[in-house]
């Protein structure tokens, strides 16, 4: 399918299927695809999801039996893809969707999966021409994984922006926001390392860390470091928050760390740049695609502490500087506001089904 697929015809809406993971309701965060599916149904637009289900097995189930049970009933189909275990759940429901005889796309997600696509790229190849388009949120990915498959399409992630309020950081304080799950690939480690050398030239400093507990000792981890670095008592610890309360917790800092060492586009970072926070990030994978290292934020290498801690002092010190890279963070993010995107999915949907009448 070429980029005209993007052109907005006269779309009349449909039914469609959404499969990848529904769990905002279950305490899970609010993934893209969830919010894709309300933003359909507010275009009239029929959307059948799965798969809610917690237990990861049981969620597999769901979306194959969703797929199977109700075939005939949508025209058209989309599967998140992930790397990792996620990915054979990808495999297996298009396999099945293959035998429906519905059209369907794909969606790549997550700075692992190039690496992933290197191990087994006969597999992520077969996946991928499978699929009547294949979408990627990031130029990262796309360029990646062009080697498997020529026509990748890029679709950014979308925010609703009236969901978040920007207030330019003109004089910003060291208040410091991280916002990541608790995983070893989000680096948090790093986060505090960085906050230990700030406070240094900035004893006032403070860092409120918000993410869900991934389960493998990050957490744990991360408090401890605080704790042999002397900084225990100026580092919160927030377990996670439902999406509805991101923007206001943003607004309680000025600089948002993202330490992760594997990513693509994340929407986390995208939230703060939409609040008018100063980013300072790493440039791992796709990041270095969603930030122009100087004038949406700083880029600094994965693991390096140090730069990072120098980063958010020139952001302190220097005030036009700050200001510089709260304003054109907005800006960037505006260019993913709903409004622009939701068109392309819709075009998108409708190309994948009139190809297959």
């Amino acid at each position: 399918m070429s980029s005209r697929a993007f052109e907005r015809p006269d779309i009349e809406p449909f039914s469609v299927l959404l499969l990848g993971n529904f769990l905002s309701g279950a305490g899970g965060r609010l993934a893209v695809c969830e919010e894709l599916a309300g933003q359909l149904e507010s275009r009239g637009w029929q959307v059948l999801r799965a798969s809610a289900r917690l237990n990861r097995l049981a969620r597999l189930w769901d979306m194959l039996h969703t797929a199977w049970t109700h075939r005939g009933r949508y025209r058209a189909a989309h599967v998140d893809v992930f790397s990792g275990s996620a990915f054979v759940w990808a495999e297996l429901a298009c396999g099945l969707l293959v035998r429906t005889g519905c059209p369907f796309l794909l969606t790549l997600h997550g700075g692992s999966l190039p690496h992933f696509a290197r191990r087994w790229p006969r597999r992520v190849s077969r996946l991928l021409m499978s699929a009547d388009a294949v979408t990627s949120p990031s130029p990262y990915l796309c360029e990646e994984l062009r080697r498997y498959r020529g026509d990748i399409l890029l679709v950014p992630n979308a925010l609703d922006l009236s969901r978040y309020e920007f207030r330019p950081r003109l004089q910003p304080q060291p208040r410091l926001i991280w916002l990541r799950s608790f995983h070893r690939i989000y680096n948090p480690l790093m986060a505090v390392e960085a906050f230990a050398l700030i406070t240094l030239a900035a004893p006032e400093a403070r860092l409120t860390m918000i993410g869900a507990d991934k389960g493998d000792g990050s957490f744990d981890d991360t408090r401890n470091l605080a704790r042999e670095l002397g900084v225990a008592d100026r580092v919160s610890f927030i377990r996670g928050v439902p999406k509805a309360e991101v923007p206001a917790r943003l607004h309680d800092g000025d600089v948002l760390l993202n330490t992760s060492i594997t990513d693509n586009t994340p929407v986390s970072v995208m939230e703060a740049m939409a609040c008018g926070l100063c980013v300072v990030s790493t440039d791992s994978g796709g990041l270095r695609y969603l930030i122009q290292d100087g004038n949406e934020g700083l880029l600094t290498t994965s693991g390096d502490a140090q730069g990072m801690a120098n980063a958010v002092m020139r952001i302190l010190n220097d005030s036009q500087l700050a200001t510089k890279l709260s304003c054109g963070g907005r800006r960037k993010i505006e260019e993913f506001d709903w409004p622009a995107v939701l068109p392309q999915w819709e075009s998108l949907f409708a190309g994948v089904a009139r190809s297959f009448c």
